[in-house]
Parts: structure tokens; C-alpha cells; sequence
């Protein structure tokens, strides 16, 4: 599909599997612009101030996201820490939490209470647990305190420990960070040109976002979205040091169908393989099916996207004019979205 002369797109809602809703002034602000960008489902991280390591937390969160905006599906995490013991596992899996996320310590944004050393050793018993209850075990992998080269990135540092963690517990089921999937739409973005496209862990070369939309549309199930879209205020995302994070939730879906026409247009994926079925597939039913949730029919929910000339605006602002967050890519021209039935 020639994305370029599409001029109307019908697909099934998308599900985001990694979004930052914060809480207070800007969680209000935040959530109603789910559903502005063609997601009805979205697993939500628990780095809050403080994090969510209980489940009556996760389930007190998710009842202040619901009456935010009751109709978007939101599946919640424990942050893990000492307190996320075995009990705990079995006492979230009763509770239809999905997963828990883990951080190391200090590397992003309320990732002071992260894990520490040898995690692998020093929470087995819990990982033992998730295994047993089918709780998603969801990485920021990052091993603190190191430096990238020019050669290998902090990710595939960390690579030797996923790699020890898959062979200890075979049958626990895990998934990246989703940040690479914001390289994705954040494309060419550098913190030094646009504080609305600087994410850690850093740097990311020319060759990791070519690969990225080559997994976009390789129909492959182990590649599904999360936006990673993480708001700070704009007075923040103006100062110095520039805190990581990309905002992107109003248009999450358009943003990835930018991606897609814009690496096309320049020749990093073939056309050919721009298909409904592969871009529903990463963006709607893949990560659907990993968290076990039902997929969607063609008799289901739909979203329209239609070329209007719209463009992204510079940010979201409260109606009392105090609270304002950037948006990464704006003025670049997107699709329109509206959700419709089937």
C-alpha cells in the first residue's frame, strides 16, 4: 500500500501497551486524549510518585483513569520492588493486574526506587511467581551506570542479563520497554534539535529506526505498539536539564502511519509491504493476543482516518490555562481519526 495516495484508512481500535498517565493535574489533562489517537486499550506504567507496588493502589489508579474516561480498556502494572512478593503475585493475578514493570535504579523518570545488583537472583522467588500466575514481566533494559559506544547502545548491554533471566524462567513471559517503538515515530528526533523527541535510553542511530519499521511491517506477532508516550509540562520540557519523555497520546495511531509513508517515501521499506493486515496486526491484534485479550472482528469497533490536512499542534493546555505539554512532531501533517461502528 502506497501510503501517500491513501486518502481514507478503516482499521480496528488500536491497543497502546505502554503509556504514561502520571497522575493529578496532568492525568486529568492526559487521558481524555486516549481515545483522540485510535486507542481503546492501553497498558499503563506504575512509576508514580509514589510507585504502584500494591494492588490496592493499581486498582485505586485505575478507578480514577476510568472515571476520567470509562471507555477506554486500561490494564495496570505493579512496580517492581521488594514489596512485590510472591503473595503479592498471586493476590494481583486474582486481581486482573497484567503485568509488573521492571526499572532499574535512577535511569528514567520516578525510577529511584528501581531494582538494584543482581536482580535476577534477588527477586527469583517473584519472578518463580509470575511464571505460575501468567503475569507479564515488562522491561526498561538499561544497565545503570554504564556508558554506550560508538559500536554497542545501553540496550544491548543489557542483552546478557534478558538473556540469563529467559533461561532461569523459560515460561515467563516477557516484553521490552516499548521505547523502541517511539523511536518509530519519533523518527530522526535528537534532544539537541527537539526536547519533544528526547527519550533514554540513548543514543539511537539511523540503523535501530530502520529496523524498527521493517519489524513494524514484518507481520511478525512478537512485534506489537506501545507508544511510550510520557507528558512533562511544557515549562519543564523548555528548562535545563531537558527530562526524557515524548508525548505523543493524541496521536498515536496517525503517528505511526506517518512512520510508515515517510520511510516509504524514502525508500527504508518497500510499499509492498505496507498492509492492512500487517499495520492491524501491530498495532491492534498482536499485542491483544499477548496480553490475552479477545481481538477484534470486522464486527467490532472501528476507527476512520481520513486526509483533511490536519496537523499536529505544539501542545495540550487545562481550560484554566495552567498546565500546558508539548507535543513531539507538531506541525507535521496526519490523518484525521474519528472512532466509528464496523
Amino acid at each position: 500500500m502506497r501510503l501517500k495516495d491513501v486518502h481514507r484508512l478503516e482499521l480496528p481500535p488500536t491497543a497502546d501497551m505502554h503509556v504514561h498517565l502520571r497522575q493529578g493535574e496532568v492525568m486529568n489533562l492526559v487521558v481524555p486524549h486516549i481515545r483522540r489517537g485510535g486507542v481503546d486499550t492501553v497498558f499503563v506504567m506504575p512509576n508514580l510518585q509514589p510507585p504502584v507496588t500494591s494492588v490496592a493502589a493499581a486498582l485505586e489508579y485505575k478507578s480514577h483513569l476510568q472515571a476520567i474516561e470509562p471507555e477506554v480498556n486500561y490494564l495496570m502494572s505493579l512496580y517492581l520492588h521488594p514489596s512485590v512478593t510472591p503473595d503479592v503475585i498471586a493476590e494481583a493475578a486474582k486481581a486482573g493486574i497484567a503485568g509488573v514493570k521492571l526499572y532499574p535504579q535512577g535511569v528514567t523518570t520516578n525510577s529511584e526506587s528501581g531494582v538494584a545488583g543482581d536482580f535476577v537472583e534477588a527477586y527469583a522467588p517473584t519472578f518463580a511467581a509470575m511464571e505460575q500466575h501468567g503475569i507479564v514481566l515488562n522491561l526498561h533494559g538499561e544497565v545503570p551506570g554504564t556508558v554506550p559506544t560508538d559500536n554497542i547502545s545501553l540496550e544491548e548491554l543489557f542483552l546478557p542479563t534478558l538473556k540469563r533471566l529467559n533461561e532461569k524462567f523459560p515460561k515467563l513471559r516477557i516484553i521490552s520497554s516499548g521505547r523502541e517503538c517511539r523511536a518509530v515515530l519519533q523518527l530522526n528526533g535528537c534532544c539537541e534539535v527537539d526536547p519533544h523527541a528526547f527519550c533514554k535510553p540513548i543514543p539511537k542511530t539511523s540503523a535501530d529506526r530502520d529496523a524498527l519499521l521493517k519489524a513494524v511491517c514484518s507481520g511478525d506477532p512478537k512485534f506489537f505498539f506501545g507508544s511510550d508516550s510520557a507528558p512533562h509540562p511544557l515549562v519543564t520540557k523548555q528548562g535545563k536539564p531537558v527530562p526524557a519523555g515524548v508525548f505523543t497520546q493524541p496521536y498515536a495511531t496517525q503517528l505511526v502511519l506517518l512512520a510508515l509513508e515517510e520511510a516509504t517515501e524514502k525508500g527504508i521499506i518497500d510499499e509492498k509491504e505496507v498492509t492492512q493486515e500487517n499495520i492491524e496486526g501491530f498495532l491492534s491484534v498482536f499485542g491483544r493476543r499477548f496480553y490475552n485479550l479477545p481481538e477484534p472482528t470486522s464486527a467490532g469497533p472501528r476507527i476512520a482516518v481520513k486526509r483533511t490536512g490536519e496537523t499536529i499542534p505544539a501542545s495540550i493546555g487545562s481550560a484554566d490555562g495552567t498546565l500546558e505539554i508539548g507535543i513531539s512532531r507538531s506541525g507535521a501533517t496526519i490523518f484525521s481519526l474519528r472512532h466509528a461502528s464496523a
